[in-house]
């Protein structure tokens, strides 16, 4: 019976020597069949042109790559990108390019559907079916830097995990996935660059602060008060707002690093003077920016966007305590790429 070959991005770089030394090769070739696959993205062994037709057949007869497939890109009228992407089992996840005068940003996907159960979210409604692998996440940010290329003529600068799923519910190959696009030989990105965004998991921040990463943290707030909280986004009644203000007060201690809280307000819920002095406390605890997100409803009615005087009065607040805060407008929604939308409406069309 025939073994399933093993995907060869699932190896080190001494791995990869160690493969080819065994085969009666010099170590070398690893070098070089690493750099096709993370700097290059080579997509097929055919295409490692300066490797041997003899070494690409061992490589076809003992391995495979696992490569994304950019199934459908959709075009929004403010210039954001939505990309479909198909991985090697057929699964489908949504990653978006949003691009401005100065910068381009990659908004990836870290499972397929969700560890978590966010009232407001679309891609909560589905269920979590695998974590992504790093090559998996890598691929989407290569995908995306081509595309800002080709679209807008520069590199991608930034890079959010925003898309789908809680990145810190598949924390190990989130880690992996940053090393290869922070890496020399991968992308070579800044990690102050790449913002992972969290809704929340205090074990999983505190253990970021101890393995010292260097990228940026996001949490998504939504309401300093854990009732109104619990409500939005219930499995947070499990991580009560003092326990994960205790883990963000450790992650500062430990990496100096600012927090950015992802605050979106709806008519209602969070919209009263109440929930804005609970923001503005919390707030004081650790050195932090607040982005006040336009929300992008997803045809259910409990969710509806906030008054713009309701906006005004947060902003207010904020400033005249000191607290950096920014109105975030969405992109890409006239084609469902918007913060909450992905939801693989064409997976199955």
């Amino acid at each position: 019976m025939q073994t399933e070959k093993k995907d060869i991005r699932a190896l080190t770089k001494d791995q990869l020597r160690d493969f080819f030394t065994a085969n009666g090769d010099k170590a070398f070739r690893g070098n070089q069949v690493y750099e096709w696959l993370w700097s290059k993205g080579a997509h097929q062994f055919g295409d490692m042109t300066n490797v041997a037709k003899s070494t690409r057949q061992m490589l076809e007869d003992n391995f495979v790559i696992n490569h994304i497939k950019v199934d459908q890109m959709q075009r929004s009228s403010d210039g954001t990108v939505k990309n479909a992407v198909r991985l090697h089992d057929g699964l489908v996840v949504e990653s978006v390019l949003i691009p401005t005068n100065t910068r381009t940003t990659a908004c990836v996907s870290s499972q397929v559907g969700c560890s978590l159960d966010c009232n407001f979210c679309a891609t909560a409604k589905l269920k979590r079916m695998r974590n992504l692998n790093p090559d998996e996440i890598y691929d989407q940010v290569l995908a995306i830097d081509n595309e800002s290329k080709l679209y807008y003529n520069r590199p991608l600068s930034n890079i959010v995990f925003m898309g789908m799923g809680e990145p810190l519910m598949n924390y190990n190959n989130v880690l992996k996935a940053i090393e290869k696009i922070t890496a020399p030989e991968g992308l070579g990105m800044s990690p102050k660059r790449i913002t992972v965004s969290t809704s929340g998991v205090p074990k999983m921040i505190k253990k970021l602060a101890d393995d010292e990463v260097k990228f940026r943290l996001a949490v998504s707030l939504h309401s300093a008060i854990d009732a109104v909280r619990s409500r939005i986004m219930p499995f947070s009644a499990n991580f009560p707002l003092a326990e994960l203000r205790e883990s963000l007060e450790y992650w500062y201690r430990k990496t100096q690093s600012k927090i950015t809280y992802e605050y979106v307000v709806w008519k209602g819920i969070n919209d009263t003077k109440e929930a804005i002095d609970a923001l503005v406390k919390f707030c004081k605890y650790v050195p932090c920016k607040v982005n006040l997100i336009e929300y992008n409803p997803i045809d259910d009615g409990e969710f509806q966007q906030a008054d713009p005087e309701a906006i005004d009065a947060y902003i207010r607040a904020l400033e005249n305590n000191g607290i950096v805060a920014k109105v975030r407008r969405s992109r890409g929604k006239d084609i469902d790429a918007a913060c909450g939308q992905l939801a693989n409406k064409e997976a199955d069309a």
